[in-house]
């Protein structure tokens, strides 16, 4: 019997409406769903093979153990015994902090995700937390902390209703948007384009994004933070600041006039190599734009300056009053937010609150540089000095997580894996990462699991809500990855033989009793327990999300308000709710010390010196950014036949000019080389990236051996990443140097031996052989 089914689409941040064909328990369709009220109908190549990735035979059917030193399967009550015997003596021997945390990029495309980590976090007591934010995002949390109080509060585009759009750093008719939750992105850019508004993109890459352009700037790699900070000089020296309705909600404009003061145009034009005029012109188009957008991601935080970037991405779009301004950038209100308070001052944000064991990095939002988890591992135990103790990692919970790839220096974070004590790895596939655990445990594919976007409505660029059941029922000998890791939790924790129900009764009694316990939350004063019984659906899960829903900012306030959001009433609407475009949320949404956008916080003027002595810096000859495929999403979608090959190819794009110099050629290997080491791609000769500039993908180097990806193995391509021996970070936020760091290249195919036919090629083109080359010929 063949039926339909809804589903958000959980590959990438865009969050689309699907609708699947079923036929049985099998998903044999995918397209999208037109009555979906935030993506009326668009899909991406990767949403319309959410069928061959939710069916993939490599996909982990049960829970795996290591004895005798192979990965066997087993049930699911003897894995979870094996994590309490495994982390029990690692606990009991070092303490909690010798317990490392890794969460990936995937668990923000969970509810489970979402729900369980934080809790996981609490009941284990570390403070060894490594997660994707520190090789992509970090940056932007960092600086949103300090300059409005809260990490969390992310000012997205309104790209519906802006006239003026610059993007530094982004591709999202390739990456969907990131930071940035809008379905059909490349539509609302041309929308823009269409109503007479301007879209300008500063990149090194000649991008599909940057194609679609009014105006296409080729910047020299890194130096963003230098251009945006001319243009925030240009804008005071000129008079064009106008802060609009935030002129009561900002302090330190005088001290940020000062402190830009020497980054004029024509100082910094020849380290962008960007004109001081075209400088200029970027900052008085700015200004004069009716409503105008600054908006940063990837190339321009994951880069030496990552969080002085983002920043003055804010910076400026406060200077021209666009923060917080219908047009601008805005703060989104997610129905599982936290209802609005009263405005006033907060705790702020602090940076630094503890430091990592082996190189002192600074914690930032309670997590460590995931750049550093291999040195926490196998740098031997010194003597305390008041950061995270004397004793190394010795034990890692992985969830969703594959940092041998996403991480730099993934030879040595192999080895360090190898060395600990115990390892547990959440994940649907045996890959670089999960080979090194002692157990593994798979969750379900995704149409057997429901989905709620928690992160991504927070960021989206309507407010709208919207929950998709399991489209298909979960198989014999599945878990729910809900209950894998309630169960984690409770092995963790010693109490691995009570029900896993209990991680959600626990933590509703804590909200509620926090909720009723609040002055300004909608049951003040009621009675948590009632508030409880109260609770519907069809799971622990379920009954968390219907909590938040009502006690969120749209919810009913358990009938306080008959009109409001409920777990009830999402369910009676199954292609979402609209809740309207965003609204202005200053001063509520400040949290800063002061109550006010603190425009030049401490840590950020103790980090503009070093901006400062960039302008004098000479540029390397030549360096390398990464780029985002449309049908990928780092690793963890390479295993997809369907989102294989064509323009997602592990190559190394250089231009025919340095090509020439370099003497590379077009379909032959070439050898790069930079302080991680050095790997072997494939050459790709295109003027899309700008002399002095190669482009090579992340999240590929799928050659080692003991996984389980047999696709990918296939077409492993090189691991970007073991360029990096992790001593190049952003220092304020801990972000892994990804883009604009120096390489060099060589041609690697040897000329073939006198009179002989054939050709001389790599034997492999990943990071462990990249020397070898072997003869073929006749």
């Amino acid at each position: 019997m063949t039926r339909t089914a809804p589903r958000i689409c959980p590959l990438c941040e865009a969050t689309c409406g699907l609708t699947l064909t079923v036929e049985g328990a099998r998903v044999t369709g995918a397209r999208g769903d037109r009555d979906d009220v935030f993506s009326r109908g668009f899909v991406c190549p990767k949403g319309a093979s959410f069928g061959a990735a939710d069916a993939d035979p490599d996909r982990l059917r049960g829970p795996l153990v290591r004895s005798g030193g192979r990965l066997v399967e087993t049930g699911w009550d003897e894995a979870f015994d094996a994590v309490a015997a495994g982390l029990g003596p690692v606990v009991e021997r070092y303490g909690p902090h010798a317990v490392g945390v890794v969460l990936g990029n995937p668990n923000v495309h969970t509810m489970a995700g979402a729900l369980y980590p934080p809790v996981l976090l609490g009941a284990l007591g570390t403070r060894s937390l490594f997660t994707a934010s520190t090789v992509d995002q970090m940056p932007k949390h960092v600086s949103c902390g300090l300059l409005f109080g809260d990490p969390f509060a992310i000012p997205v585009p309104d790209l519906d209703r802006t006239d003026h759009l610059l993007i530094l750093g982004a591709n999202p008719l390739d990456s969907n948007g990131s930071l940035c939750t809008a379905p059909d992105f490349p539509g609302r850019l041309k929308a823009l384009r269409a109503r007479g508004g301007r879209l300008t993109v500063v990149d090194p890459r000649r991008t599909r994004t940057a194609l679609l352009a009014d105006r296409h700037l080729a910047i020299r790699p890194g130096t963003d933070a230098l251009l945006l900070a001319a243009m925030a000089q240009v804008l005071f020296a000129d008079g064009l600041t106008d802060l609009g309705a935030l002129a009561d909600h900002v302090t330190g404009l005088d001290e940020l006039a000062a402190a830009v003061r020497d980054f004029t145009p024509q100082a910094v034009a020849p380290a962008c190599d960007v004109p001081a005029d075209t400088i200029r012109a970027l900052a008085h188009e700015l200004a004069a734009a009716p409503t105008a957008a600054v908006y940063g991601r990837v190339g321009a935080s994951a880069v030496a300056h990552g969080t002085l970037t983002c920043w003055l991405a804010d910076v400026l779009n406060v200077l021209t009053g666009n923060v917080d301004r219908p047009g601008g950038v805005m703060f989104p209100l997610s129905a599982t937010g936290r209802a609005p308070r009263p405005a006033g001052p907060g705790r702020g944000f602090a940076l630094g609150r503890w430091r990592s064991r082996v190189s002192g990095h600074p914690e930032a939002k309670g997590e460590l540089p995931v750049a550093a988890l291999a040195e926490e591992i196998d740098t031997p135990p010194r003597v305390p000095d008041g950061g995270l103790g004397e004793s190394p990692v010795r034990a890692v919970i992985a969830i969703a997580a594959n940092p041998v790839l996403s991480a730099p220096d993934g030879d040595r974070l192999d080895k360090a894996l190898e060395s600990l004590d115990f390892m547990v790895s959440v994940d649907p596939y045996l890959n670089e990462t999960a080979r090194h655990a002692h157990v593994v445990l798979p969750p379900p594919p995704p149409a057997q699991s429901a989905h709620f976007p928690f992160a991504f409505n927070a960021l989206a660029v309507r407010n709208q809500v919207r929950y998709t059941r399991a489209a298909v029922p979960l198989e014999d000998g599945r878990m729910p990855e809900t209950e894998i890791l309630a169960r984690l939790v409770l092995a963790a924790t010693g109490r691995h033989d009570a029900d896993p129900a209990a991680v959600d009764a626990m933590v509703v009694e804590r909200t509620l009793a926090e909720a009723v316990a609040a002055p300004h939350s909608p049951v003040h004063g009621r009675d948590p327990g009632d508030l409880a019984a109260r609770l519907t659906g069809e799971s622990g899960p379920e009954r968390r999300l219907d909590m938040m829903l009502r006690l969120g900012p749209y919810g009913d306030g358990f009938g306080a308000e008959p009109a409001g959001l409920s777990l009830a009433r999402l369910l009676d609407h199954p292609h979402g709710i609209d809740l309207g475009p965003l609204r202005p949320r200053v001063p509520e949404v400040l949290k800063t010390r002061s109550g006010r956008i603190e425009l030049l916080p401490d840590p950020i003027a103790a980090d503009l010196p070093r901006l400062a002595r960039a302008v004098r810096e000479a540029p390397a000859a030549l360096v390398l950014v990464g780029r985002r495929h449309l049908r990928s999403n780092n690793s963890w979608m390479h295993n997809v036949p369907t989102l294989t090959g064509g323009s997602n190819r592990c190559t190394l794009h250089v231009h025919p000019e340095d090509a020439a110099r370099l003497g590379v050629a077009d379909g032959e290997h070439a050898r790069v080389t930079a302080a991680g080491g050095e790997i072997a791609v494939p050459v790709e000769v295109t003027d899309a990236v700008r002399p002095g500039v190669v482009s090579l993908p992340h999240g590929w180097g799928h050659d080692r051996p003991g996984t389980r990806l047999t696709v990918a193995a296939a077409d492993p391509g090189a691991n970007v990443n073991q360029l990096l021996d992790g001593s190049l970070l952003d220092p304020l936020s801990g972000t892994a140097v990804l883009n604009g760091f120096a390489v060099r290249v060589t041609p690697l195919v040897r000329q073939c031996p006198e009179g002989a036919r054939g050709t001389a090629r790599p034997a492999t083109a990943g990071p462990q052989t990249p020397d070898v080359t072997e003869w073929h010929g006749p």
